[in-house]
């Protein structure tokens, strides 16, 4: 089991769900997609997540710790150069409008800026809604915007409509982890919608986010979707809900960053198994 801690811990198992993420906007939109663009995908997820577990690390340590800390992380440092150097390569083969790349990097180091080391951006800690509905618009515009490369005054409402649902789809997912977290978030001083919002208040606005995925989906007909790739999406719909009531009980590594990630992994494949 210590190759699955691995792929888990080092955010290698996320970034291939942010490329089954991408496969499923090729699917729902009907749009060819460059090889090259998934690889870019993989490596800016995976060099953005070990930039910022990283970072969060460091962030809560004495200065004398760091230097210890950052020798125990070697593994995650080769990894953050690593992809790094992946995401260049793969940038420079597909040649994507550089609007997209800059705004990307942009929300990337917006949602950072409450772990860097400058007291000045402190303030950052104590927009909690902010921060979630951030992480899941970045990750409705990597797996979406950027794969089909198009201007913004060029979006079509098949686009926006595929835009939308991920986005509500990863806000779900986002509140997860920050129902999760809650607890060392208040310690550290951070905030989330799970640390800002009543358990009740939280647990309304999933079914709102719920339902709204839910009855959105019957609109799939004007927007291109088939039948099957709706149902196929009502289905990981059910399943997100079904595993946030799960989530309600502490549970272990494996339930968050295996279960609860792989729903978008579970979502693309179901796509897919609906489109043959």
């Amino acid at each position: 089991m210590r190759w699955l801690h691995f792929i888990l811990s080092h955010s290698i198992f996320i970034a291939t769900c942010s490329v089954a993420m991408v496969f499923q906007t090729s699917q729902l939109l009907h749009h060819n997609i460059n090889p090259f663009v998934y690889g870019f995908v993989f490596f800016a997820t995976l060099c953005s997540y070990n930039f910022y577990w990283i970072l969060s690390k460091l962030a809560f340590v004495p200065g004398k710790v760091r230097a210890d800390l950052l020798k125990r992380e070697m593994t995650g440092v080769l990894l953050l150069l690593i992809s790094a150097a992946g995401l260049l390569y793969c940038l420079y083969r597909t040649a994507l409008p550089s609007f997209l790349i800059v705004t990307a990097g942009l929300l990337t180091i917006i949602y950072a800026m409450p772990l860097l080391p400058f007291r000045v951006l402190h303030f950052t800690r104590k927009a909690g809604v902010l921060k979630t509905i951030l992480l899941a618009f970045t990750w409705a515009y990597v797996t979406v915007l950027i794969p089909i490369q198009k201007s913004y005054d060029a979006l079509s409402r098949a686009d926006l409509f595929v835009f939308s649902r991920r986005f509500l789809f990863m806000l779900m997912l986002c509140i997860i982890f920050d129902n999760r977290d809650k607890h060392v978030d208040k310690i550290r001083g951070l905030h989330s919608l799970a640390t800002d919002l009543r358990p009740a208040v939280l647990t309304g606005l999933i079914y709102i986010i719920f339902a709204a995925l839910f009855v959105s989906n019957f609109l799939y007909a004007g927007h291109g979707i088939t039948f099957y790739q709706s149902m196929a999406l009502q289905v990981s719909t059910i399943a997100l809900l079904i595993v946030y009531f799960f989530s309600a009980k502490e549970r272990g590594y494996l339930f968050y960053y295996f279960l609860v990630d792989g729903l978008m992994l579970f979502s693309a494949l179901a796509t897919f198994i609906a489109g043959i």
